[in-house]
C-alpha cells in the first residue's frame, strides 16, 4: 500500500468537500449536508496527519543533505541524531495512518440484535445461555447501551432456550459482531451428583439493525399470525392475541415476538428482527463471493463455528480464533469482556491491512 498516493487522494477529496460546503445550496438538502459534514470531519484528521508526514520527510531530507555536505562536523552529528528521531516518528505516524486508512464497515455504527440460544447440553445449556445473557447485559450497562428484550423462551430449570435482545447506543455492532458463533462451557452442573464436569454449548448470533431502506420486503411475501402469549417464554400472560409470528415465504425465515402487551408493538419488533435476518443472509452471500480464497480469522460468518470455551474448574476463558486465554473467568462472566472485544477488533484491522498490502 502506497501511503502517499492514498493520502494525496484523500487531500483531493477533502478539498472537493470543502468547496461543496462553501456552496449555500448544500444547506437546502439537510441529509446531504449531514453526510458531507461527517465525511469532512472524518478526513480532516488524516489531512493533518499528511501535513505532518510531508514535513517530517522534508526535514529528514534536509538534514541528510547537511550531513552529506560536511560529514565530519559537529553539526552533521547533531543532524544524524535528529534524523534518527524523526525516522522513528515517521515510522510511528505511518503505522497510525495505516490503521486510519483501514476501510470502515458501515454496519459497525449500527444498533445490534443479539440472539442467544441453548445448544447441546439440555437444561445446563439453557442455564449457560442465561449466564451469557447476564454477561452481555452487564457489558451493555458498562457501555451505557440500552437493552430491550424482544423475545424470550425460558428454560424449564432456569436460563433460556432462546432470548433475543435489541442493543441500542454508540458503535454497538462494531463491538459485538465477533460474538457470533458457538460458546462452549465446561463445568459441574448443579444437578450433577457425582461432581463430573459436563460440556454444554449455546449459540450466539449478532445482527445489525437495518432500516426499511436497507432491506425491501414485499408485504405480499409475509404470512402474519397473531396468537396468545403463553406462560414460560412470555413476560406477560394476557387474554388477547398480542403475540406475533411472521414468516417470510420466499426465504422461509420465521420470527416471533410476544414481549409487549400490544400486538402492534410486537409486530414492529418482529419486522425489525426479520429485516436483520434477511440483511444478514444477503451480507453473508456477498462476503462469501468476495472471500472465496481468504478466510477471516475472527469473523467467518459461520454460526456453527466454535469460537470460545469457558472452563469453570480452571477459571479460564479461551477464544480459539486468536488463541487468547485469560484466567479471570469470574470477571468475564460479570461482563468484563472489553479486553476480548478489543483483541478481536485489532485482529480484524490487521487482517484488513494485510489485504490492502496484497
Amino acid at each position: 500500500m502506497n501511503i502517499e498516493n492514498k493520502l494525496e487522494q484523500i487531500v483531493e477529496r477533502f478539498e472537493e468537500i470543502t468547496n461543496q460546503m462553501s456552496d449555500p445550496a448544500i444547506y437546502d438538502d439537510a441529509q446531504k449536508y449531514a453526510e458531507i459534514s461527517k465525511e469532512h470531519s472524518d478526513l480532516s484528521e488524516l489531512v493533518e496527519d499528511y501535513k505532518t508526514f510531508k514535513k517530517l520527510k522534508s526535514d529528514i531530507s534536509g538534514n541528510k543533505e547537511l550531513i552529506e555536505a560536511d560529514p565530519g562536523s559537529e553539526l552533521a552529528e547533531m543532524a544524524r541524531m535528529e534524523v534518527k528521531e524523526m525516522e522513528n516518528e515517521l515510522h510511528n505516524l505511518e503505522e497510525k495512518i495505516k490503521y486510519k486508512l483501514v476501510p470502515k464497515d458501515p454496519d459497525d455504527k449500527k444498533n445490534a440484535i443479539l440472539e442467544i440460544r441453548a445448544g447441546t447440553g439440555g437444561d445446563e445449556a439453557a442455564i449457560f445461555a442465561g449466564d451469557l445473557f447476564d454477561m452481555y447485559r452487564r457489558y451493555a450497562d458498562s457501555q451505557k447501551w440500552k437493552v430491550e428484550v424482544m423475545h424470550v423462551n425460558e428454560g424449564s430449570k432456569g436460563g433460556y432456550k432462546e432470548i433475543v435482545l435489541m442493543l441500542s447506543g454508540e458503535e454497538i455492532f462494531g463491538k459485538m459482531k465477533f460474538e457470533s458463533g458457538v460458546h462452549r462451557v465446561q463445568r459441574v452442573p448443579d444437578t450433577e451428583t457425582q461432581g463430573r464436569v459436563h460440556t454444554s454449548a449455546a449459540t450466539v448470533a449478532v445482527l445489525p439493525e437495518v432500516e426499511e431502506v436497507d432491506v425491501q420486503i414485499n408485504p405480499s411475501d409475509l404470512e402474519f399470525e397473531a396468537y396468545r402469549a403463553s406462560g414460560a417464554g412470555g413476560q406477560h400472560v394476557n387474554t388477547t392475541d398480542s403475540a406475533v409470528r411472521i414468516k417470510h415465504v420466499p426465504s422461509g425465515v420465521v420470527v416471533t415476538c410476544q414481549e409487549e402487551r400490544s400486538q402492534h408493538k410486537n409486530r414492529d419488533k418482529a419486522l425489525k428482527m426479520l429485516r436483520a435476518k434477511l440483511y444478514e443472509t444477503e451480507l453473508e452471500q456477498k462476503q462469501k463471493e468476495r472471500s472465496e480464497n481468504r478466510k477471516s480469522q475472527v469473523s467467518t460468518g459461520d454460526r456453527s463455528a466454535k469460537i470460545r470455551t469457558y472452563n469453570f474448574p480452571q477459571g479460564r476463558m479461551t477464544d480459539h480464533r486468536i488463541n487468547l486465554t485469560l484466567y479471570n473467568l469470574d470477571a468475564i462472566m460479570k461482563g468484563e469482556i472489553e479486553e476480548i472485544v478489543e483483541a478481536l477488533r485489532v485482529q480484524e484491522n490487521l487482517e484488513k491491512l494485510q489485504e490492502m498490502a496484497e
